[in-house]
């Protein structure tokens, strides 16, 4: 079984939280081979230099800095999948059809029906309108 982590799924098991132990059970549960996408990758370093950035130098971007640490270090240990020509010919297919779901949602959801994975998202309403596409929370 192949699966990605939607970036709710990435935050919990890069940082080891108690949902994050959890998450990590049902991977070993499941024999699972896991995988994050280069979208991912994105929001969630995104995510956390945008946060060192609001907080003001020094001791108060500590944290902000540990938790990038852990993604890259994380992310450095995955294998990331591309946003390539093929993720984004499904992708621009997926926008025609004018789904209610956000672009670097469809651009994950492309890159997971490129290669036939599960999503593992607590996002599974926005997730669950693209055709085609296998999703489930682990975290739930």
């Amino acid at each position: 079984m192949f699966v990605v982590l939607d970036t709710n799924h990435f935050r919990e098991f890069a940082h080891g939280t108690p949902l994050g132990k959890r998450l990590l059970d049902q991977i070993q549960h499941h024999k699972a081979e896991v995988f994050s996408c280069v979208i991912v990758a994105e929001e969630s370093l995104q995510g956390w230099i945008s946060l060192i950035r609001r907080d003001k130098a020094g001791p108060d971007q500590i944290r902000g800095y540990r938790y990038l640490q852990q993604s890259i270090d994380t992310l450095a240990r995955m294998t990331i999948l591309p946003f390539d020509e093929e993720a984004d010919e499904i992708f621009c297919a997926l926008r025609s059809l004018r789904l209610r779901t956000g672009t670097m949602d469809l651009k994950i959801a492309s890159i997971c029906l490129v290669h036939d994975t599960i999503l593992l998202t607590r996002n599974l309403a926005d997730f669950r309108e693209v055709p085609g596409l296998k999703v489930e929370s682990w975290l739930d």
